[in-house]
């Protein structure tokens, strides 16, 4: 790929903070690393809670249908199936599918902060794909007038075979917790990632405790004093024969020698309590209900609309919306067009709500029958495309004018032509002689 820009890269700087925005990121509090205690971002996530939380925003989001929409003449949204646009919301690419790209979308965001994709373009400038780059391969760069540009390293999946630098209209970068600078996003993981760690050593010494046969680690006590040599001696037959695979066996010991074990035990450590403080810290900074992410409690109430909206408008909307404006600019949408994610795949009722919302819904004048049906998948039926309602109630006017004519109850109706509507006084029409005598039906037979 070549580049228009390379004459200006001595006036290009990578965006910094104080020490550096990647040293920020990567330690838990201030002086962490000259202490060792570096939060290592593979080790944080295998910790179960972190994947949980990142996999499951990224699976739910990619499994809404992205669609192209337009504005019809009166005001209503409808999808657009048809163009180049929608085509590439079909297939982003030509190795990775909608879910694909998406789920690849979020993961880079969630567990970076950042997201860049490289728009992919014909020879009439048109974009044909968009190819999302690894994070730790680009570098933002802002130039002296505070132009922006994306350094990209070689990166065979994306096809950028040598370092190229690109202005920013060329890539969509989707950032969020920008701290420390505006163009540098943070990961939720920079808040969790101290619990993380925590949980992850607590499984990690849980795991060697069981693989030492559930024995504690200790100490063996003589009374007097003893060599070093002898001292030696004894722990190294300890070892060899009570630990590790050994650990259970039948010990002996001489000469009022005891053994006293020095590990706190899970219990007294609280090892239970602790773990899912850590887990909980994790949900929380990714606005994840503890339930779903399977290390809480399930509510107490059963609405599973009302708990799918909580978790869409408080962990997954601004991820959603962000991605909606991003795709619009991209794509230079505006107006009667844009960019949507289908939400009814994750906020979708039980059955015995939905068909009762639909119901209420085709009553009320609000869906036609055929609507209603096409939401559960079903075939239109005839005469289902209009509105229909209940004639049920009158107006008092109405009632007035039936009680002032010479037959209020229609009884000659049959035979006497219907008058013509007039002034005050005028006759009913046969639909309100019919309700009327319905009416008087019900209250003669109370």
């Amino acid at each position: 790929m070549w580049n228009p820009f390379r004459r200006k890269e001595k006036a290009l700087q990578q965006p910094t903070s104080r020490g550096g925005w990647m040293s920020l990121i990567h330690e838990p509090f201030a002086g962490a690393w000259q202490r060792n205690l570096e939060i290592n971002q593979t080790t944080v996530l295998s910790f179960h809670a972190v994947f949980a939380c990142i996999s499951l925003i990224a699976s739910d989001i990619a499994k809404m249908p992205v669609r192209l929409m337009r504005r019809d003449s009166n005001g209503i949204w409808k999808e657009n199936n048809n163009g180049k646009v929608a085509a590439i919301y079909r297939r982003p690419n030509a190795f990775q599918n909608r879910m694909q790209f998406f789920e690849c979308w979020l993961n880079s965001k969630l567990c970076y902060g950042n997201t860049v994709v490289l728009k992919i373009r014909n020879t009439r400038g048109e974009i044909t794909e968009l190819r999302i780059l690894d994070w730790n391969k680009v570098t933002p760069l802002v130039a002296d007038d505070g132009s922006v540009f994306y350094q990209i390293n070689p990166d065979n999946m994306t096809g950028v075979e040598s370092s190229v630098t690109v202005p920013a209209r060329e890539v969509i970068h989707d950032r969020f917790n920008c701290l420390f600078h505006p163009l540098i996003g943070l990961s939720p993981i920079y808040a969790a990632g101290l619990a993380a760690m925590q949980g992850h050593h607590i499984q990690e010494n849980s795991a060697f405790f069981f693989r030492n046969g559930s024995k504690p680690s200790g100490v063996i006590e003589v009374p007097g004093s003893i060599s070093e040599e002898n001292a030696r001696i004894l722990k190294n037959n300890w070892d060899t024969g009570y630990t590790g695979e050994n650990a259970g066996k039948t010990a002996m010991l001489s000469n009022g020698a005891k053994y006293n074990p020095i590990s706190m035990s899970a219990d007294d450590a609280k090892v239970v309590e602790q773990l899912q403080m850590s887990e909980k810290i994790v949900c929380s900074t990714f606005h994840v209900p503890a339930y779903k992410a399977g290390v809480g409690e399930l509510p107490s109430y059963d609405n599973i609309e009302a708990l799918e909206q909580q978790y869409y408008s408080q962990s997954l909307q601004t991820l959603i919306e962000s991605i909606e404006l991003l795709l619009d600019e991209a794509f230079e949408l505006e107006g009667d067009t844009g960019t949507e994610f289908d939400v009814n795949a994750l906020l979708r009722m039980d059955s015995e709500r939905r068909i009762k919302t639909l119901g209420e819904g085709v009553k009320n004048t609000i869906l036609t029958p055929n609507e209603a049906r096409r939401s559960e998948n079903l075939p239109p039926v005839a005469g289902g495309d209009e509105l229909y309602l209940q004639q049920q109630n009158f107006s008092l006017g109405a009632l007035a004018r039936r009680d002032a004519s010479d037959d209020p109850f229609g009884k000659s109706s049959s035979s006497a032509p219907s008058q013509p509507a007039s002034d005050e006084g005028k006759a009913l029409s046969d639909a309100e002689q019919s309700a009327a005598k319905a009416m008087l039906r019900g209250l003669l037979t109370k």
